[in-house]
Order: C-alpha cells, then sequence, then structure tokens
C-alpha cells in the first residue's frame, strides 16, 4: 500500500469511527443498519466500510459495542476514587492484583505522588469499606488515599468532539 492509499485508508478509518460514536448511528448500528447508514453518509459502498470497520475491529481500534449504563439507578451511588503508593518494583504486580478486585472499574498507573489511580462503584459504603482494607492489606501498598465522587458532570468520551477539537485547534 503506497502512502497515498494508507492515508486515505486512515481517513475513511477515522471517518467511521466518527460516525460509530454519533449516538444516532450507534442506534442504527445497534439494529444493524449501519453499514448501510455510514456507507450512505460517508459516500462509500457497504463493502468498503464493512471491509474497514472488520479492520477496525481486527486491530482493536474498535474495543467493544455496548451500552451507556446509568450506574445510579442501578443502585451503584458511591463512586470512589484510589490512589495507591506501591513498593518499588511491585507496581505492575499490585495493579494486576488489584484490577481483579470486585467493583473496581478502571486502574490506572499515574505519575506524581502516587503510583496507581483506582476507580470503583459501589452500593453500600461497607462496600467501599471492605475494597479500602483489601488493597491496604496487599503487604506491598504503602498507603491509600481515597476520595468520593459527590457529582458526576461527565463520564463519557466522544470522539467526534476530540476530532472536531483536533481540527479546530491552531497548528504549531
Amino acid at each position: 500500500m503506497t502512502s497515498d492509499e494508507k492515508k486515505k485508508s486512515d481517513n475513511i478509518n477515522i471517518d467511521i469511527l466518527n460516525e460509530l460514536t454519533n449516538i444516532e448511528t450507534y442506534e442504527l448500528f445497534r439494529k444493524k443498519k449501519s453499514i448501510r447508514e455510514i456507507s450512505k453518509n460517508l459516500e462509500r459502498s457497504p463493502i468498503t466500510i464493512g471491509n474497514h470497520i472488520k479492520e477496525l475491529e481486527k486491530k482493536e481500534i474498535i474495543k467493544e459495542y455496548g451500552a451507556q449504563i446509568d450506574y445510579e439507578k442501578l443502585g451503584y451511588d458511591i463512586t470512589a476514587v484510589i490512589e495507591i503508593t506501591i513498593s518499588k518494583g511491585k507496581m505492575i504486580e499490585v495493579e494486576n492484583q488489584i484490577s481483579h478486585l470486585p467493583n473496581i472499574f478502571a486502574v490506572y498507573d499515574i505519575t506524581g505522588t502516587y503510583d496507581a489511580l483506582v476507580l470503583a462503584r459501589f452500593k453500600k459504603r461497607n462496600e467501599l469499606s471492605d475494597l479500602v482494607k483489601s488493597i491496604n492489606s496487599n503487604e506491598f501498598v504503602i498507603r491509600t488515599n481515597t476520595h468520593l465522587i459527590l457529582n458526576i458532570i461527565k463520564e463519557e468520551s466522544n470522539f467526534k468532539e476530540l476530532l472536531d477539537y483536533e481540527k479546530e485547534k491552531p497548528k504549531g
């Protein structure tokens, strides 16, 4: 593939990702109409769009398709951010162990005062307490610092907004 062909293919991929993150298009995708709809919107053949989507899935750029869940409506009213300081040389090991604990939905390896950042949801305070105690019982965890989320202002990522921002920002 030439560099021009690769750039054209990459541009189609970006356009498809933009379409897939559009809420209306996602609804169509959920109803199995999206490849036709996306091909119509992008003025490309359905076969081309289908091939690009398969390639994006194969490369794990598109990781999954799913619903946006309102966890509060399911009773998960407590969201916690837990900062963790970990013994030298044990960071990845501890982060991997922690990632399998119930209620945890994200574990980040970070820079700064702490080594890891954990996000978790709970229905009850005692569940949060039990999780923090479980993390602190790990011999390689030096300390934790827990924050409770009071209000969720934004909790989703929007590829279209990111693309629009990238197009508008000054180059330099």
